[in-house]
Formats: structure tokens, sequence, C-alpha cells
């Protein structure tokens, strides 16, 4: 062995290069402590950039997002109305492309405001108040626009472009076909609706708030409007004789005269409805009625509130209620006694809905030469022809052949395209107004037409309810010239009556005029007391919320004693009310309500002069 054999080798020191595994404290001395300041200070720096970041990133797409909202509501400002008169094929084509260029603009809303920084963000309390607001908003109106707007306009008919017939006929068939599409529609617009309804609604944004209240009442409008459409697309078709012929009951109210629905039944007519194609059978007044009443049998808290009355034996009593299926179920019953002949429901209208139509249609012309218009047949039917015919006989004989000459007008514009479409929005228009009120014998019709305005129903929901109803005790034509104003106040907050406190003021106005023919201030009523041309005398009920106590009630500042009932759930108070001429009475209640801590549903009695109304919700009651 040689000597460099035998040598022991020296162990080697790890180098640059070279594997080996490392030493706990070996290197220079403080290297691993600067590598951990270091990365903490690059996380300390991440985590602080993050909220920067994320801000910054809300902020340029909340920019953008606000500019893509704003031009769908650009898009949507150039629609008068979904089911706008003016339904031209061009036009329809021109809105069609504005709510789907809004849709795609809204789609962007969406997707911008719909990232993890813009959910996590939402999440933050106080802070992300308006970041949820806003990104609730996009989502809601690229909904709306996408699945209820979009169906809608694709499902409504456009106007022919020429006038040729069939055209009800035609739209019946495409509304019966778009029906599910529509009712789907309406669906989403409540869903839609609640949803922004529960966004946070005062945050530290105002610019979010305004979006979210913007929003909120174009969805408050429009959320009823589709559900009168779709609740329409399934009832019309059939009640129209899609399926097969029917006939209907139409009455004319005189709004001269107060009844509970509007005014006393005057001029009728029967309408016959086969697949789309309308025609009237048959016309008269109210004097062929006068001894075809009928009971149709409407329950005892009908009997007890009208005894005395007799609506079911006398014509003119007959729609003394404000619930029009009452009204509707004793015309049927009357018109089957007169003739044995049935009828598939009852139309009740005014002179005002006619204007609406003729507004639509054109004027019509009577056979001696008289032209109906939207201006003067409001006019002409409730004052002037009292002066113009003093003969009974041929003023009724007149109304007769002016609600023939009108209905052939709008017979001619629903058989023609150009002119549907409009006579269709002023029906709706009638509809809102309480003008033009719909009855179905079939039951699963009645109760589509029972859920909306033009069903005329008296609504029996629990919760705050305000109703003025008027009858006329005189049997004069009076209330042509009457003004009403109803002020409901619960800002009272004490309920250690019982309830929560409400007044109601009731004003009324008698603006007859001197001068008047007899038949127009006739009191049939004859009164003991003395009376002049021109009082009137009015049977004034208030429709309270159910359960609700009257403490007390004035009358132009004296105690006054009113009568109580209950018509469908709801208290009623009476009182037998005489309206001297050219006169002001004022009636004060003071309730105690089951609650009314919101503003209540309010029942607008149709008459010449519209109720002016105000309410003034209250808050939280203290014990």
């Amino acid at each position: 062995m040689t000597e460099q054999d035998t040598r022991t080798a020296a162990p080697r020191r790890p180098g640059p290069g070279r594997d080996a595994v490392p030493v706990p404290g070996s290197g220079r001395p403080g290297t691993g402590a600067r590598v951990r300041r270091r990365a903490l200070r690059a996380a300390l720096l991440t985590a602080a950039a993050l909220p920067v970041g994320t801000a910054l990133w809300i902020g340029v797409t909340g920019v953008l997002a606000r500019s893509e909202m704003l031009a769908a509501q650009r898009d949507l400002d150039g629609l008068r109305h979904p089911a706008a008169a003016d339904r031209t094929p061009g036009t329809a084509r021109e809105q069609l492309a504005a709510v789907r260029s809004a849709a795609r603009h809204a789609a962007r809303a969406h997707r911008l405001t719909g990232g993890p920084a813009w959910y996590a963000a939402a999440l933050l309390p106080v802070a992300g108040d308006p970041v949820r607001t806003v990104r609730g908003a996009a989502r809601a109106a690229d909904r709306l626009t996408g699945q209820v707007l979009t169906p809608l306009a694709d499902a409504l008919p456009a106007a022919a472009p020429d006038g040729r017939g069939g055209a009800l006929a035609e739209a019946l068939t495409a509304l019966r076909r778009s029906a599910p599409r529509l009712v789907r529609a309406a669906g989403v617009a409540d869903e839609v609706r609640a949803e922004v309804h529960r966004l946070p609604a005062a945050t530290w944004l105002p610019a979010a708030d305004r979006a979210r209240a913007g929003l909120s009442r174009q969805l408050d409008r429009l959320a009823p409007v589709l559900t009168d459409v779709s609740v329409a697309a399934r009832v019309l078709p059939p009640m129209l004789g899609v399926q097969g012929e029917r006939h209907y009951f139409l009455a004319f109210q005189n709004i001269a005269e107060a009844r509970g629905t509007g005014g006393v039944p005057g001029a009728f007519a029967v309408l016959r409805a086969d697949r789309g194609r309308l025609s009237f059978e048959r016309f008269g007044n109210n004097t062929e009625m006068t001894a075809a009443g009928a009971d149709p049998g409407l329950g005892a808290e009908f009997a007890a509130r009208y005894r005395g009355a007799d609506p079911t034996t006398v014509w003119a009593n007959s729609n003394m209620s404000p619930h029009f299926p009452y009204a509707a179920r004793i015309w049927s019953a009357a018109w089957q006694r007169h003739t044995g002949e049935r009828v598939d429901g009852v139309i009740a209208l005014d002179p005002v809905a006619l204007s609406r139509f003729l507004g639509a249609t054109g004027p019509a012309r009577t056979a001696d030469g008289t032209v109906l218009t939207a201006q003067n047949v409001v006019d002409l039917t409730e004052r002037t022809s009292y002066a113009v015919y003093g003969d009974q006989t041929r003023r009724k004989a007149f109304f007769v052949e002016a609600a023939r000459a009108a209905a052939a007008r709008l017979m001619s514009a629903a058989d023609d395209g150009r002119t549907l479409p409009g006579l269709l929005l002023a029906a709706y228009g009638a509809e809102q107004d309480g003008r033009l009120k719909v009855f179905s014998a079939h039951a699963e019709e009645e109760r589509l037409l029972a859920s909306r305005p033009y069903g005329g129903v008296l609504p029996d929901a629990p919760g705050p309810f305000a109703g003025l109803v008027v009858n006329n005790a005189a049997g004069s034509k009076l209330d042509y010239y009457l003004d009403r104003s109803l002020l409901w106040d619960a800002r009272g907050d004490d309920c250690s009556g019982g309830g929560h406190p409400v007044t109601v003021t009731v004003t009324l106005a008698n603006r007859a005029p001197a001068g008047l023919p007899g038949y127009v201030t006739l009191r049939e009523d004859a009164p003991p007391y003395r009376t002049r041309p021109g009082d009137n005398r009015l049977l004034v009920s208030y429709y309270a919320s159910a359960g609700a106590l009257l403490a007390g009630a004035e009358l132009d500042g004296r105690p006054a004693l009113l009568s109580s009932g209950t018509e469908r759930g709801h208290a009623v108070f009476t009182l037998d009310l005489e309206l001297p001429a050219r006169s002001r009475r004022t009636l004060v209640l003071h309730l105690l309500e089951p609650r009314a801590d919101h503003t209540p549903v309010l029942l607008r009695q149709p008459l010449v002069t519209p109720l002016r109304a105000v309410l003034k919700p209250g808050g939280t009651c203290r014990a």
C-alpha cells in the first residue's frame, strides 16, 4: 500500500454547485431573518393593495355599468307603452328593436356588476349597501328587459297596414297563443319587483338610491299592467267567442244619478260574440226592466245591508252596492226572468268610457244626425239632453239611439286592423278608471276577472281600507254637479283606546246652477221638509277596514249620528245627507282601525267629477 493510499481523507466543506444538506445556523448571520421580513412586507403590501384594487375595480366597472344602464333607459324611454296604440308594422319593429337594444345594455350592466369583487363588497355591512343596491338593480334591469319586455313585445300583435276585417278575431287568436308567455312574463315582473323592493333604499351613495327608486317606480307601474295583460290573454279569447258563441248583458250607467258601481242603469243592449265577431242583438231602456226584478240569492249580509232599498226588485236600486258582481248577478237574473234567455256575463260602462272609445274610433252619428264625439258625449248624455228633450219618452229614446250609434262605431273599429290597437288601449284606460266593468258567469273566468280592477270587486282582504260611496236618494240627476273629496289621516299614534286612530274627512259640494230642467231637479223622495230646485239628497257611506270602530262623527262641526253595518267584511257607516244647491258640507269620522301603519287600499266610485283623495299613513302605535 502506498503512502497516498494509507492517508485519511480530510472532510470537504460544501461548496457552490455541490449537493449538501443544509445545516441550521449555517451561512451569513441574519440572512433568514431578512428573507422572512421581505416575505412579510410583500404579504402586507398585497393585503393593503387588495381593498384598493377592489375599490378601483368596482369604481371603473360601476361607471361602465351606469353607462349601460342609462343606454337601456334611453331605449325604454322611447316606448310610450308596451301596448301602445300606434303599433303599425314599422313602429312595432322599431319598438321591438328598442326593447332588444335595452336588453343588451342591461345584460352588459349585469355582467359588469356580477364578478367576485362586487359579490364580496356587497357583503360588507353598511359600506356594501350601495354596492348591493347597484348590483341588484342591474340584475333586475337585465331580467326586466330580457325575460319580461322582450316576450311581451313579441307577443303583442301589430296593427294591420290596411283596413281589412277580422282584426279582432286575429288578435284573439294571437293572444290565446301567447298566453303562456305573458303569464310567465307577469310572474317574472312580480319577482323582480319584490327583489328591488328588498334592496337597500337609503345608503351613503345618493346615486345608488336614485337608481333604485327610479327602477322601483317603473316596476310598480309595469307589474300590474303585465298582470292585467296576462289575465286578459286567458279570459278574452273564450269570453269573445273563440271557443263558441257568447252573449252578454251590457248596461249603460247614467252617472248623473249616483249608484254604488257608478250610475243608475239606463239604456242597455245584448252583445253577441262569435269567434271574435261582435254584434248587438237588442237595445232597450230602463223602463223595459222596471218590473223585471229577480233575487239571485246574495246572502243574509247583503239583504241586511240594503233592507228597504229592495235592490233585487227595484231596477233603479239594483247597483247600490259598490261590489259589481252583486249588480251583475241581479241584472243577469232579471234578464233571464224577463226574456227566458241566459247570458254569459255582464258588462257595464258609462259616458266617460264612451268618450275614451270615441277618442280612438272617431265620431259616431245618430239617426237624427247628432254627432257624438269624445269631447261632447258626456255633456250631451248627462246634461244637455235633459234641456233639449223635455218629454221623458223622447229623452229615453235618444239615450238608446246614442248607445246604438256609439256601439256601431265601436264594432266597426274592432274589426279594423288600423284602429283596433287604439280601441284596446282605450278599453284598458276605462277599466283602470273603474268605468268599464266585466263579470263572467263562468266560474274560472270570473275568478281571474275578480282579481283585477275591471272586475269591480269590493276587496275583502284585511288591512287598511278607505272607500267613499254615495247613492242618490232624491231621484234627481244632480250628481253631474257633485264634487267629492276624501282625507284619510292616520298620523295619530296613541292606540290606548284599543285601535289605531284614523280621522276621515269627507267634503261634498253641490254646484247645481239655477234654472235647471224640472226632471234634473226632481225630488222623488218627497221629503217632509221644504226644499228648493237644485237641492240634492245623498246616502253617504264610508267603507272602513274590517273591524274598524266609529268613535264619533261631526257634520259641519256638530255631532252626527250614522248607521252602521258590514259588507264583505268591511265596517260601513252611512249618513242620510241633505245637500242644498250651491252648498258644501263636511263630514268628519273618528275611527279606531285594527291597523293603519301604511297607505290604505282606496275605493274610487266613478262619477262625472273624479274623487279627490289624500291619504296620510301614520307610524307605529305607542301604547
